[in-house]
């Protein structure tokens, strides 16, 4: 495990991948913007995610660059598509997510 790895386990700056087809991870703690947080899968893959904004315990926070319209996965499933395009690291919530499942 790598000395950023270890420091941010240390500190509580982790999240959770609930699906490996996601493209979004949870907060397990409040995070601060410039925070570095260790996100890793079931399956081995690590991702190192500089946070842009203050992840709230519980909200989401983007692994990837998010393109407008991008659809947002989580639970392995599009649970909402992005108003506006979202860097890696940026909070995902109802202010910049819409749904229109069940509006057409």
């Amino acid at each position: 495990m790598s000395e950023i790895e270890l420091a941010s386990l240390a500190a509580g700056k982790t999240a959770l991948i609930l699906d490996q087809k996601d493209n979004v991870a949870v907060a397990l703690t409040d995070l601060v913007t410039g925070d570095t947080c260790l996100v890793a899968e079931d399956s081995g893959k690590k991702y190192e995610v500089v946070l842009v904004e203050d992840i709230p315990f519980g909200h989401k926070f983007a692994l990837t660059n998010l393109e407008q319209d991008e659809a947002v996965l989580k639970y392995g499933e599009e649970i909402g598509r992005m108003k506006r395009a979202l860097k890696k690291g940026g909070w995902i919530h109802s202010h910049n997510m819409y749904c229109d499942r069940g509006m057409k």
